[in-house]
């Protein structure tokens, strides 16, 4: 059973799942929101906050990819991200026990892992950190992350694997998600960025990492799945997409106290009801510099090292197929 199968990572392991043979059952809102020109798989229709869409889609089933996740950087209050980042979690425990599954991989976040620098990147065991700790994504994950951990103890006989992803960038991206970052600097002469950046990684990687997941890793441990080349300021990831893509862009790094300002005005707007995603916690996550160390997953899983500038001509060429 896949969860999130109409995201952009659900989509790349539902293309994945298929490739390797699996017979795969999806859990949609509604149908014809899964993307893809080949294979074929069934939609079952329902909520993932559902209990009994949730076991109907189970049936038969031998193991749950999880893919689902609430992200949405409005979103104004905690309560809001926890029903499909923690207690969806919740849920597939009991699942799991009702319908005698026993193989689990949940799609967490890089960020419930603190970050590291060029010089000391972050593996594992590293405590989760300032600014993602308190932010309401990256702690409902973590919640999320506690509830499967705490099962996959309980259950030594079970195979629960947890994958800590950075951030996503490649094809299938349908709304898109975590390619607006790309689009908001797409072939503009002219670009303010913020001096922070992210773990860049190719949703490919991240895709395969998580079908083989399924038959490799331990029980109960986390892996992240970034690719250190992918280590990027956000000023050095608009650099690469402009040699791609081929074409000239200057940019204007954003002083902090400018983004401190952006970031209490964001503040001000949700205090009166306002939906964005400007807040000083959202502003603090974009001045961090994120690095990490992936040499477990690849050690373990056999993680792809695809290279950054692959995953930004394979975002922008899908994206070319749809207006064809």
């Amino acid at each position: 059973m896949l969860l999130g199968a109409t995201g952009l990572l659900g989509h790349n392991v539902l293309r994945w799942l298929l490739q390797a043979g699996h017979e795969v059952v999806c859990l949609v809102r509604q149908t014809g929101k899964v993307r893809l020109a080949d294979g074929e798989w069934q939609e079952r229709v329902g909520s993932l906050l559902d209990d009994g869409a949730l076991g109907n889609a189970a049936e038969g089933c031998d193991a749950i990819v999880n893919c689902a996740g609430t992200t949405d950087m409005s979103l104004r209050h905690y309560a809001d991200y926890l029903p499909v980042n923690r207690d969806l979690c919740r849920r597939l425990v009991e699942v799991m026990k009702s319908h005698g599954i026993s193989r689990l991989v949940h799609v967490s976040t890089v960020n419930t892992i603190g970050f590291g620098d060029p010089n000391d990147p972050a593996d594992e065991r590293r405590q989760m950190r300032e600014p993602f700790k308190g932010s309401y994504y990256a702690d409902s994950k973590r919640e999320g992350e506690k509830e499967l951990l705490e099962a996959a103890a309980e259950h030594g006989d079970w195979h629960v694997v947890v994958l800590n992803p950075g951030f996503l960038i490649g094809a299938y991206d349908v709304k898109p998600s975590s390619g607006r970052l790309l689009l908001a600097a797409y072939r503009k002469p002219l670009m303010a960025v913020p001096s922070g950046g992210k773990s860049f990684v190719h949703v490919d990687d991240v895709a395969q990492a998580a079908v083989s997941a399924l038959t490799r890793g331990e029980n109960g441990r986390r892996y992240i799945v970034t690719n250190p080349s992918g280590d990027l300021t956000i000023s050095e990831l608009y650099r690469v997409q402009a040699r791609v893509e081929g074409y000239c862009q200057r940019q204007i790094v954003l002083p902090r106290w400018m983004m401190a300002a952006a970031g209490a005005m964001g503040d001000a707007l949700r205090a009166l009801g306002v939906r964005t995603e400007l807040s000083t916690r959202n502003v603090k996550q974009l001045m961090v510099r994120e690095c990490y160390d992936n040499r477990l997953a690849v050690r373990e899983l056999g993680l792809r090292q695809t290279p950054i500038e692959t995953a930004i001509s394979d975002f922008h060429g899908w994206r070319k197929t749809l207006r064809k």
